[in-house]
């Protein structure tokens, strides 16, 4: 939903009716995870996607559908043996999709949530998505306060306690309540999408390799800083998809560690393969408890750091959390081949993935979150 909210806020700014179907829980092969959707305006344009292709016609279709008739639809697209390319998921997994018509007076909170998500603060929007008379009702939940139509002060203090829950972790899902919220039962489905601030990237040393890298870490959605104590490297110019800040690489991570501005979410990238910059910073990285930390540097490099860090006072679990030499094995020469390799390793830590040729591997493709 992220990818999409700013189009929808401004359709719906506009005074359109726009159908978005969003992915609310997933099963075995899903292709998109939970939160995932797609948007179908008014005038048939299509922004986003639910399942990268096997079930969008079908909710295409659907969205049309509901924007005229009004009543939200929860649905669910999988596959069968017999049937393996109706409509559904011919990779095996199962999705279901909520469908609903959304508009200012539908919404009227979307506005707020698109701010505070341009903000970079958390927020979560729950749904929900399945009850006797509530079907479309929402609330908006921020660490602080909340807003919505959910009619039953019982359903909202469960609804708003788990979906901070949800939002602290970083994770969208559907939550099961009784009619009225009780904590046991059935009869009501919540579905809570999260919108936590993106998680940072923070690359230290302002070489080519450090502006490969920031590229494609914007690309894939983080917030990237690049910094270095040099100012006539690390300059806008040569990093303009990165925040960048003028300092010696210890002294600020130390300053984003006691505000509060890293986190287990956090990736730190250390290319200087220099002793006086990147030994110093990994004293402090490495005593953090953050995603990734990544050092750049020949086996020869790596050698010497590591006994630089031992002699600093490291412990031997401390040291175990470093990858250096960065990266995966891709055979990368250039500044964007090598930044791939790095961006490969960090998606391998987080989903759990090997990093071999899924053509020497069996099992499931999709697996659950690892580290980063």
């Amino acid at each position: 939903m992220r990818d999409v909210l700013a189009e929808l806020a401004r359709r719906v700014a506009a005074g359109e009716v726009v159908g978005v179907g969003t992915v609310v829980a997933t099963f075995s092969s899903a292709p998109r995870p939970p939160g995932a959707a797609m948007l179908v305006g008014g005038d048939g344009d299509v922004v986003g996607s639910v399942s990268g292709g096997c079930v969008e016609g079908a909710v295409y279709e659907l969205a049309r559908e509901v924007v005229v008739a009004g009543p939200p639809v929860l649905r669910r697209y999988g596959v069968t043996d017999d049937d393996a390319f109706a409509v559904g998921l011919t990779c095996g997994g199962i999705i279901d999709v909520y469908v609903e018509a959304v508009s200012a007076a539908s919404f009227p909170e979307l506005p707020d949530v698109l701010g505070t998500v341009r903000a970079e603060e958390p927020v979560a929007v729950a749904t929900i998505v399945e009850h006797p008379g509530w079907t479309g009702r929402r609330l908006v939940v921020w660490p602080d306060r909340v807003a919505g139509d959910v009619p039953s002060a019982r359903a909202r203090d469960a609804i708003a306690d788990d979906a901070r829950g949800l939002l602290a972790a970083g994770r969208s899902a559907t939550l099961h309540y009784g009619p009225d919220g009780q904590r046991r039962g059935e009869g009501m489905a919540v579905f809570v999408n999260s919108f936590e601030p993106p998680p940072r990237l923070l690359v230290f040393g302002a070489i080519d390799f450090a502006a490969a890298l920031a590229r494609l870490g914007a690309f894939l959605g983080y917030r990237v800083t690049v910094c270095d104590a040099r100012p006539v490297f690390a300059t806008r110019s040569r990093f303009p998809d990165a925040e960048v800040v003028v300092d010696w690489p210890h002294r600020y991570l130390a300053e984003q560690a006691d505000a509060g501005r890293v986190d287990g979410r956090t990736v730190v990238a250390v290319l200087t393969h220099d002793p006086k910059f990147d030994v110093p910073l990994l004293e402090v990285a490495l005593r953090l408890k953050l995603g990734y930390v990544g050092a750049m540097g020949s086996r020869r490099t790596h050698d010497d750091r590591v006994r630089r860090l031992r002699a600093a006072g490291l412990a031997e679990d401390e040291l175990a959390g470093l990858a250096s030499p960065i990266g995966l094995d891709l055979g990368a020469r250039t500044p964007e081949e090598t930044a791939v390799s790095i961006a490969a390793e960090i998606i391998a830590l987080r989903w759990g993935g090997g990093g071999d040729r899924l053509t020497r591997t069996t099992g499931s493709i999709h697996r659950a979150p690892g580290v980063v």
